[in-house]
């Protein structure tokens, strides 16, 4: 298989170099010492979350609203077409309705919803993946079983750790919202991961969780591992007679650009605007600086630096502002209060995602207390503390307890310890 890996790469453009086994290990330590061949390609690792909000800043900034904790309830239609959504805001109870001339269905697994409450049906196929992280970077490049697509065969390095993914099995469209990983697939990831890296076998693990891919397929393929990864962009005034109306799906990230200037072209075409996409060519909100973080930094700066790129320039770390309140990942006040003011920030668990506090090697065992102080601070609500602590922890432990043994058990026993009196 791996000469026809290296000729299919060459065909798309891609360098893909074979390389000599002890090559490979010199490299990357970590790789399994049995492996009798390798091909080095110029992969990367993305921050999802650094990715997902450069572009919520990128469509602000070019005149986008965007709103947050707001659910689907319902389509507006009138005589065929679309104009526009009922809208839940799950923060305050209050009920919203929201208008365009055009409306983009881009919901992912959901998009088969809110399609079917426009009338018109998309045949979506739920594969869930599940995938295991681990308490250290164990590898320093992405490292790739170099055979089909299967469970387990891709260990991606991210900050101060490592995920290994990933398994995929068709799920009930009511599973959806509520992922459970199971011992089987935890089994399956260890199993297959450590025939990439054998250290994976004593190495801590301190989460599993899963996520649902929006293919668009039948069911011949039970796996859903043999279903295209291609882009679905519907137009649902040619399909079925519904204007105003656009679904895109299937895809992965490696496209979401792609699927993005695409649905945008459909949608100047429709209300007749000429204008060619520039986002291939232009930096995102915080990527336009391409210099290296300053010496004179503080790590948290540094930290913040990688996390925010440029936008750095929006946050003053002076006096306490620069003291850290995540020691994991170097998170400061400063950087939380930016979070708030920029980023939309109202709870932990978003916190969580655009600063990443909490996700280092303790796993807030140590800083959610300072956070949810800071946070409840920079909220103007103070007496909220407590509330936000509850509700982070509550969040952080579905993706614990499906794991737990031996180190990991005796570090969960000594985090509920010490959060034990939280919840009274």
């Amino acid at each position: 298989y791996q000469q026809t890996f290296v000729e299919t790469c060459q065909r798309a453009g891609i360098r893909a170099d074979v390389i000599d086994p002890e090559e490979a290990r010199r490299i990357e330590p970590a790789v399994n010492p049995n492996l009798i061949g390798a091909v080095r390609v110029p992969d990367a690792a993305i921050d999802p979350f650094r990715l997902t909000v450069a572009n919520l800043l990128d469509a602000r900034m070019h005149g986008a609203e965007t709103l947050n904790y707001h659910e689907v309830e319902g389509v507006i239609i009138n005589q065929n077409r679309v104009e526009g959504l009922k809208l839940f805001n799950k923060l305050n109870g209050e009920h919203v309705e929201v208008r365009g001339r055009v409306v983009v269905n881009a919901a992912g697994i959901w998009g088969q919803r809110i399609a079917q409450m426009a009338g018109v049906s998309i045949s979506m196929f739920p594969a869930r993946g599940a995938l295991l992280i681990f308490g250290h970077r164990v590898n320093n490049m992405v490292i790739n079983r170099c055979r089909k697509p299967a469970n387990a065969d891709i260990l991606v390095p991210g900050d101060v750790v490592s995920v290994i993914g990933t398994t995929s099995d068709k799920v009930p469209f009511e599973e959806c919202d509520d992922m459970k990983v199971t011992r089987r697939e935890v089994d399956i990831l260890l199993t297959e991961g450590c025939k990439l890296v054998p250290e994976l076998a004593t190495t801590r693990i301190i989460r599993a969780y899963a996520g649902v891919r929006p293919l668009v397929a039948d069911d011949s393929d039970p796996s859903g591992r043999n279903v295209s990864r291609g882009i679905v962009l519907l137009d649902h005034s040619t399909r079925d007679g519904i204007r105003g109306f656009i679904s895109i799906t299937g895809g992965k990230l490696t496209t979401y650009r792609l699927m993005a200037e695409q649905t945008a072209d459909l949608i100047c075409k429709k209300l007749g605007i000429e204008r060619k996409c520039e986002t291939a060519v232009l930096p995102l909100p915080g990527s336009s600086d391409k210099g290296e973080a300053q010496k004179t930094w503080t790590v948290g700066q540094k930290a913040a630096w990688n996390r925010h790129g440029s936008r750095i320039s929006e946050m003053s770390f002076d006096g306490e502002a620069g003291r850290e309140v995540c020691e994991c990942e170097h998170v400061t006040r400063a950087e939380i209060a930016y979070a708030v003011k920029e980023l939309g920030v109202r709870s932990l668990d978003d916190l969580r995602r655009r600063t990443r506090v909490g996700m280092g090697t303790c796993q807030s065992s140590f800083c959610v207390l300072r956070a949810a102080k800071a946070l409840a601070g920079e909220l103007g609500a103070p007496e909220r503390e407590q509330e936000l602590v509850r509700d982070f922890l509550r969040e952080r432990w579905k993706g614990i307890s499906p794991v737990c043994w031996g180190d990991q058990m005796r570090e969960a026993e000594h985090m509920r310890n010490l959060y034990k009196e939280v919840g009274k």
